[in-house]
């Protein structure tokens, strides 16, 4: 079960390792791109259909016809890797249970944006986790884990991207203990649990009161998606999706003022320092690297950096 890019090596590592993958679960087809008008199949659902899986896309996990569609695959175990909540009458259906790829270090982070928040909390380290499906979300009980550390330039994304490859040869380990009866369950630690909820537009506003590193690292923990903004003078919205920390204030510094000399650079200072901005988005624009903004919106740039 899973939807994203995330989950396709992890359903891959089992269908090459010889697993019977008696069927997929993905979401439902959406109409996306330019003016809505392309139909998105998820990239699950690509990789089921080239090696002739048979795909699920329930509306409703509840609906009865799905489940006893389900239910007549005879499934001996579930593997859920970026996929939404289940009802006790999916998750508790095969006999070994299900199982879920998580993207933290459980019970660190249980939510649904792991990778996010360890990167704007500034953790110099994160990981994945398998566990076994209970009611309670991300509290069943552990199996295996691996780590690894959080780079200091790394986004979210780029975290996103290290950890999918990663998490194929835990869920095989995983699988194979299960298979061979080794596997050990371990109940996770109350007293280490934090949160990572999910993330809305109105939570990627940018704070510029804030510490400069506290900003840096919500601006990355933001990037690529969903992607931190502020507002400009003219009401248009700047998306930024990289940054550096830059010099200290001055005596007449303030947060929130901008600087920029219109070709290179463009900074604004956070409570203690400046943050250089590097790659932008304005509403209605395409991302771009901030030489390539300034030298292309001179006639209007002094204007967006009013305060």
């Amino acid at each position: 079960m899973g939807t994203p890019e995330f989950a396709v090596p992890s359903l891959d590592i089992l269908v090459r390792s010889g697993y019977n993958v008696v069927a997929v679960i993905t979401a439902t087809d959406k109409m996306g791109g330019r003016g809505n008008k392309t139909l998105i199949e998820s990239a699950v659902k690509k990789y089921a259909q080239d090696q002739n899986i048979p795909v699920l896309q329930p509306k409703n996990l509840k609906n009865a016809d799905f489940q006893k569609e389900l239910r007549a695959f005879k499934a001996d175990i579930q593997i859920v890797v970026a996929f939404r909540m289940l009802p006790e009458s999916v998750w508790n259906m095969p006999p070994l249970g299900t199982l879920n790829l998580h993207g933290s270090l459980l019970p660190k982070y249980r939510g649904a944006a792991p990778i996010n928040w360890a990167v704007i909390n500034g953790d110099s380290e994160t990981g994945l986790t398998t566990f076994k499906l209970k009611h309670e979300i991300d509290t069943g009980e552990l199996i295996h884990q691996s780590s690894i550390p959080i780079h200091p330039l790394d986004t979210a994304g780029t975290l996103h991207d290290k950890l999918m490859h990663i998490g194929p040869e835990l869920v095989l380990r995983t699988v194979q203990d299960i298979e061979n009866k080794t596997v050990k369950y371990y109940p996770q630690d109350e007293s280490l649990v934090s949160k990572a909820p999910k993330i809305y537009h109105q939570d990627c506003l940018i704070d510029f009161t804030q510490a400069a590193q506290k900003v840096h690292n919500f601006i990355r923990g933001m990037s690529p998606y969903p992607a931190g903004w502020i507002k400009l003078s003219d009401d248009k919205k700047l998306k930024i999706f990289k940054s550096s920390l830059a010099e200290n204030l001055g005596t007449d510094d303030t947060a929130g003022d901008q600087k920029s000399d219109y070709k290179t650079y463009w900074k604004i200072a956070a409570k203690d320092a400046w943050i250089n901005l590097h790659e932008i988005q304005l509403t209605g624009k395409k991302r771009m690297k901030i030489k390539e903004f300034l030298n292309g919106y001179k006639p209007e740039i002094k204007n967006l950096l009013k305060s």
